[in-house]
């Protein structure tokens, strides 16, 4: 009984010396490095330099290019780069595009002080969140066109890994370069100006890892359908017009200050989530003047139909099909699984600064001790993943996430106790690791090879639009609702998604039963 027992974990384990699985290593550090210099990193950089709470967790939303990139996904997938993807072909060229772009970003923000030009900083941040959603758009596409469905999991805990290492660097890397280069007690842009370029020339891991892996071998069914150099001209056109109508609308309608003053004035919903529903209506109207541009424009011809039918129509319609009455029940799930950990994660840094932990306590405990264990609960994903399947470790994962966001009020309630800060971390990023290995091979398993890019993009930023929305405004909920208040929110958001999953748990095997 041992001998097979050992052999299958064994087998399991092994799946992680593939040359696929090796580069997800370094692509995921790429992938990881722009998210801290987004969130926590520059959270605790404007706090630094004045800038009140509210405003800080607001540049948050800079991220929310990550949870609308599948507008621009099936760009990447059929726009073929001049030169470049001759050379190095369709993900490649895309992705060392990408790459360049994060770069020029980070190396602007570095050039400016907030205190100078918040504006500016807003703008750089903004720029560094589309190029880091469009290298998120390539680097999945290349992980599920590189592997089966076998490879998937170890693929993703590789990535998890890569990815973790990429935010040591961007968090904990960052702080003890702020530190190094500057002060802990007293502001200083130049220290900050040269953290941020010093994670610029980090960069140049995922650069040359783009430079040295493989194509994966094209789709043929995907690439069968060739377009003119007019017909890719016209679809970039509508891309323009479609996301310029989408960008005005969700700056400049209103929508969202009507929603909240009615709901506030008439219902008497408090200010926080008030505004979380304006702001959600205010995307949903965005959303549909952006689907009523391109549909006139398909109807007055100004695009190729059948390249928007197989770009944007067939994805969602194969979907659709595939799952039937179940399909809107997983899109519930994916959109709101990682709810739990990423409302919270958008204050966390703010409130160990708020706590009184200095930036060097920090930097050691959450983010060199949280990743190590997250690397750990990655590892251990992906193998039981593997082992014991996709679903039983998708409940698990959303039962751990939930329930370590209550260590953190107990947190709250005490004195600066760095064993206690290194217990929660600890907890809080081993789930976490678990957690999202089993979530990134379940969205893999969604996938169909016919259309990875556009449907993984619409999974992935589905997955984030919402909570980093109601992060958005972390900072005021805080303040209503102080910060113990504001973790037991944050761990009942994770109920609904335990019972989703059991439901769907439930219809799986009533299917397989019949």
């Amino acid at each position: 009984m041992s001998l097979p027992f050992l052999a299958s974990w064994r087998k399991a384990l092994e799946v992680y010396r593939q040359p696929q699985a090796i580069a997800m290593l370094f692509l995921g550090f790429s992938a990881g490095l722009p998210l801290l210099l987004i969130f926590s990193s520059l959270s605790l950089w404007l706090r630094e330099a004045g800038v009140e709470r509210g405003a800080v967790t607001y540049f948050s939303w800079a991220a929310l290019a990550y949870s609308f990139k599948f507008v621009w996904a099936p760009l990447i997938d059929k726009l073929p780069l001049p030169g470049l993807y001759t050379l190095l072909g369709r993900r490649r060229s895309w992705l060392l595009v990408a790459q360049l772009m994060i770069i020029s970003s980070i190396i602007l923000m570095g050039m400016t002080d907030p205190v100078d030009s918040l504006s500016m900083m807003a703008l750089a941040t903004v720029l560094l969140g589309l190029s880091a959603a469009t290298q998120d758009i390539v680097i999945d596409a290349y992980r599920i066109e590189s592997a089966g469905d076998r490879l998937q999991a170890a693929l993703a805990a590789m990535y998890i890994a890569g990815y973790r290492v990429g935010m040591l660097a961007s968090g904990a890397g960052a702080l003890y370069l702020a530190t190094w280069f500057g002060s802990d007690e007293t502001y200083s842009y130049q220290a900050w100006r040269l953290t941020y370029l010093c994670m610029a020339m980090l960069m140049l891991v995922g650069l040359m890892t783009t430079l040295l892996i493989r194509e994966p071998v094209p789709n043929r069914q995907r690439e069968a359908y060739l377009h003119s150099s007019f017909d890719y001209f016209r679809f970039v056109v509508l891309f323009m017009a479609v996301t310029g109508v989408f960008l005005l609308a969700f700056l400049q309608l209103g929508v969202a200050e009507t929603v909240k003053i009615a709901l506030r004035a008439n219902l008497g919903f408090n200010g926080v989530l008030a505004a979380f529903i304006g702001q959600t209506v205010q995307i949903a109207v965005a959303l549909l003047l952006a689907v009523a541009t391109a549909r006139g424009l398909v109807l007055v011809r100004a695009v190729n139909r059948e390249m928007v039918r197989s770009t944007y129509v067939e994805p969602v319609v194969d979907f659709f099909r595939r799952y039937a009455k179940l399909a809107l029940w997983i899109l519930l799930l994916v959109g709101f699984y990682r709810i739990s950990d990423i409302v919270l994660g958008v204050i966390s840094n703010v409130f160990y600064f708020d706590m009184g932990y200095s930036k060097e306590e920090i930097a050691s405990i959450n983010k060199v001790l949280g990743l190590l264990m997250a690397l750990l609960g990655g590892f251990v994903g992906g193998l039981l993943t593997t082992r014991f399947g996709i679903m039983r470790m998708l409940l698990s994962g959303a039962i751990l996430a939930a329930g370590t966001n209550l260590l953190f009020m107990l947190l709250a309630t005490m004195e600066p106790n760095v064993p206690m800060l290194a217990l929660v971390i600890a907890a809080d990023n081993l789930c976490a690791g678990l957690a999202s290995a089993a979530f990134i091979a379940y969205l893999s398993s969604l996938t169909s090879i016919s259309f990875t890019a556009v449907q993984y993009a619409i999974f992935s930023s589905l997955m984030t639009l919402f909570p980093k929305v109601l992060g958005g405004y972390s900072g005021g909920m805080v303040e209503q609702l102080g910060y113990p208040g504001f973790f037991l929110f944050t761990a009942l958001l994770g109920v609904p998604v335990i019972l989703l999953i059991l439901y769907l748990m439930r219809r799986e095997a009533t299917r397989v039963d019949g």
